[in-house]
């Protein structure tokens, strides 16, 4: 059981009230959803393939135990989940780790980078050498907010620190792999896609409903709720680019 005083900081709120909004197995606007619920719709290799997500979670054999652990900072600040209780949380590190250790690609590497391999070792060094030269603590051992902006860091192209890392490699891109690899392991996990209220494989059954948006059979209606990010977080900042519009920081769906 989670205890409110541990956890709260972390917890997104409501805007209107200021009251934390508890984690919950199933957050987001769909509540009661579960695509793994149409599994028996599925053929069998796409039903495999998709409960692999969520009963299979490969062992660590990339990342040493220390760059895990640094990873699993990471990738907790780049997707938080701290609005979902423990036993809900969708494991990012493990499946990055796996691509890695068989050394899978998308068979092109920009000229500026090294292979992933060696790009997540850097990086991993260079985030933790940053927290170390910064603040004199490993970058796990760090508060989120101050994780956070090392991070946003490497997202505006800044190099605070481990100026010889980062000679080896783009840092921008480094920060576009990183994060290219967490939100497509997160929102390839049919617990995220409960989140967001997709449908899942459409095959063989496919989709009827082409047009007005509306929602198939099998699919519930949206109940969105206002949110705000908690104080210990800089995900609610905005800051607009050359030639961007006004947008809010929550941008859209939870």
């Amino acid at each position: 059981m989670i205890k409110a005083e541990e956890s709260a900081g972390s917890w997104v709120r409501d805007p209107k009230t200021g009251r934390v909004i508890a984690p919950k197995q199933q957050p987001g606007y769909y509540p009661g959803y579960s695509t793994l619920g149409q599994k028996a719709y599925w053929d069998a290799k796409t039903r495999e393939v998709v409960e692999d997500r969520v009963y299979n979670i490969p062992p660590i054999r990339f990342f040493t135990e220390e760059e895990a652990l640094t990873m699993e900072a990471v990738c907790n600040r780049i997707v938080p989940q701290d609005d979902r209780t423990p036993d809900r949380k969708i494991p990012i590190v493990p499946f990055i780790d796996e691509r890695l250790f068989k050394n899978e690609t998308d068979g092109y590497r920009f000229a500026d980078m090294p292979s992933d391999r060696d790009a997540y070792r850097l990086g991993m060094r260079a985030i933790d050498e940053t927290a170390r030269t910064i603040h004199g603590v490993p970058f796990v051992d760090l508060d989120s907010l101050k994780q956070d902006f090392i991070l946003k860091s490497l997202h505006d192209g800044k190099k605070l620190a481990a100026n010889a890392i980062w000679e080896k490699m783009s840092i921008k891109r480094f920060w576009h792999l990183l994060v290219t690899d967490s939100v497509g392991v997160y929102y390839a996990h049919p617990w995220a896609w409960d989140e967001i209220g997709y449908g899942g494989p459409a095959y063989p059954r496919g989709y009827t409903r082409l047009e007005g948006g509306q929602p198939e059979p099998w699919e519930v209606d949206e109940q969105p709720y206002e949110w705000e990010a908690p104080p210990n977080s800089i995900s609610d900042i905005y800051e607009p680019g050359p030639g961007a519009g006004s947008v809010s920081g929550q941008g859209a769906t939870h």
